[in-house]
């Protein structure tokens, strides 16, 4: 299925100039490139702009800072669109310092001051924010009114008076130490992207009357030839962007503008699609059975025409296929392949034989740990699929995870996924949270912080109902509102009673479902370890006396003791 990619509006607008030469120098060892996208790549990926300042000790290093400024503005646009920012430049910056790094080592380069080395600033503008990474002591500037805001700190050091060396570059080391820091953009802000051949030499003064001399091309050059004039040495490269508009968030991945789908029936064909027969209906949608060309089944999902209207239930109506396209796991469910256009608003998923979590939860009250353990180790291997991409699930419950025939858990329904890398370009865009709250993590209702280890809450709501047939906080996380209220939720004990739960299992369920995030698991992993066995915390409980554990039944037995106590004494006067 084609997802319509390209139409969603740019989210700001731009003007660039720049300018780059060898100064003084025989040779220019200092690189630039930008890079300026449109439509969908832009508002799900931005703008960005990168220098690099190769060391002059080292006549190879004008490799290093090309190498370097072209990773930024190409590789970084083929990483996972749901990744954020941070992620998809650190995770290139630092691919790129290991590849010069092993470089170096291979041509048997001891000292760095020789090798393919260079310093890095990027400027990445994304919604409404700017993303700035730096090594090194090129610079990142903003201006404000006839003064230059420096936003990036040079990496250097004295060893003379006159002289100073790098204590950070690319490629320099085998891990590369990355300032990162974000701003918020404003329409008409001013960026400079220089090499310390530049910003050595100039101000905020100079800036302004270099923006005079007409272009921003022109100014860029005016800034070189000033730094020149005032005595600069060395390579010569300054980007210049202004920020022309920013314009409203707007991101809708598959095209909400085409029309709803007509009265469909059994037989018909919408676009590669041969419907067989309606399967549910309400309000809001309809899901209808189909044959894709291959004779695949496959789930067609169409707005309800109360919906078709409502922009922010279609955006996320539409986002499910997106985020099914980019997820890659046996565990969660697939979106549809069709080679024909869409020509309306529908989605098409994979069709999944089998029943939901929930009914099989009915089927088998009293289920073992052995099949309890299999479908939550799918689950999380589903749920880490996911946060690999930067994406939470949100609405993990047993209505959502299906147990196809072969006995493999999937997650379905991916409209409630929070994407971290859309939701910098469009906060808040995709609506309230619509999970349901005997599932959600209470940080979602106190307003702490969501991550997946909410996610991880739920997973362990579900093993704790799946083994007791409860709820571990029954109905109170549903009335959360506040940090407060959230203090309040009382963890009730899955070992208690007949449930037959052992008690190290209790112990992993109750610290994976704690109420305050940062009590629970740092990996999904060592979850799943405490549900194979005890974990090395836990501590095994003391046996209770019986008045403890069961103060009623204590005394009944006492009293029936005592009753026949009586009745012997009786027996033997008589």
């Amino acid at each position: 299925m084609h997802a319509v990619e390209g139409d969603a509006p740019v989210a700001l607008r731009v003007a660039l100039g720049q300018f780059s030469s060898a100064g003084r120098k025989p040779v220019n060892q200092d690189s630039m490139a930008a890079r300026l996208p449109e439509g969908f790549e832009a508002a799900v990926k931005g703008i960005a702009l990168a220098v690099a300042d190769g060391i002059s000790s080292s006549s190879s290093s004008q490799i290093a800072a090309e190498t370097t400024v072209k990773a930024l503005t190409v590789d970084y646009y083929s990483t996972p669109e749901a990744w954020t920012v941070k992620t998809s430049a650190r995770k290139v910056i630092e691919a790129t310092n290991s590849w010069l790094y092993a470089q170096n080592r291979q041509a048997r380069i001891s000292d760095m001051n020789h090798g393919m080395v260079c310093t890095l600033s990027a400027l990445i503008l994304k919604g409404r924010e700017a993303h700035i990474f730096h090594v090194g002591d090129s610079r990142v500037s903003r201006l404000l009114g006839d003064s230059l805001e420096p936003l990036t700190e040079d990496h250097v050091a004295a060893v003379f008076e006159t002289e100073r060396h790098l204590v950070r570059a690319i490629g320099a080391r085998h891990n590369v130490d990355i300032d990162y820091r974000r701003v918020a953009l404003a329409a008409d802000d001013l960026y400079l992207l220089t090499t310390d051949g530049i910003h050595e030499h100039i101000d905020g003064r100079a800036v302004c009357r270099a923006l005079r001399s007409g272009s921003l091309d022109d100014a860029a050059r005016a800034l070189a030839e000033e730094a020149l004039n005032r005595g600069s040495a060395d390579n010569l490269t300054v980007q210049l962007l202004r920020v022309e508009a920013l314009a409203e968030p707007s991101l809708t991945p598959i095209d909400a503008a085409l029309p709803l789908p007509q009265s469909l029936r059994p037989g018909e064909r919408l676009d590669g699609f041969r419907l067989l027969r309606d399967i549910h209906e309400t309000h809001r949608s309809k899901l209808l059975l189909a044959l894709d060309a291959g004779g695949n089944k496959v789930a067609l999902k169409i707005p309800g025409v109360e919906t078709g209207e409502n922009t922010e239930y279609l955006q996320r109506f539409l986002y499910e296929e997106w985020v099914a396209r980019r997820v890659d796991s046996p565990h969660i469910v697939k979106a549809a392949v069709a080679d024909t256009p869409r020509s309306a608003c529908y989605v098409a998923m994979q069709w999944i034989e089998g029943m939901t979590l929930r009914q099989w939860m009915h089927d088998n009250p009293q289920p073992t740990l052995a099949a309890v353990r299999s479908i939550a180790e799918q689950i999380a291997r589903g749920l880490r699929a996911l946060h690999r991409r930067e994406m939470i699930h949100q609405d993990l419950r047993p209505e959502n995870v299906m147990l196809n025939s072969a006995g493999t858990a999937i997650i379905i329904d991916l409209g409630s996924v929070a994407v971290a890398g859309l939701d910098e370009s469009a906060p808040g865009l995709l609506g309230a949270l619509p999970g349901t709250f005997q599932y959600t993590a209470p940080e979602y209702l106190s307003g702490d912080l969501v991550s997946w280890r909410s996610d991880q809450f739920s997973l362990a709501v579900i093993v704790y109902e799946m083994l007791t047939g409860r709820l571990p906080y029954g109905a109170e996380v549903a009335r959360v509102r506040s940090r407060k209220d959230q203090k309040r939720l009382v963890y009730q004990p899955g070992d208690a009673g007949d449930s037959g739960v052992p008690a190290w299992i209790d112990f992993a369920l109750a610290r994976a479902c704690h109420r305050d995030p940062m009590r629970r698991y740092d990996a999904m992993t060592e979850l799943l370890a405490d549900l194979r066995r005890p974990s090395p915390a836990f501590v095994p409980k003391k046996a209770q006396p019986l008045i403890e554990r069961s103060p009623l039944r204590f005394w009944q037995g006492l009293a029936c003791l005592q009753a026949l106590a009586l009745a012997y004494l009786i027996f033997r006067l008589l």
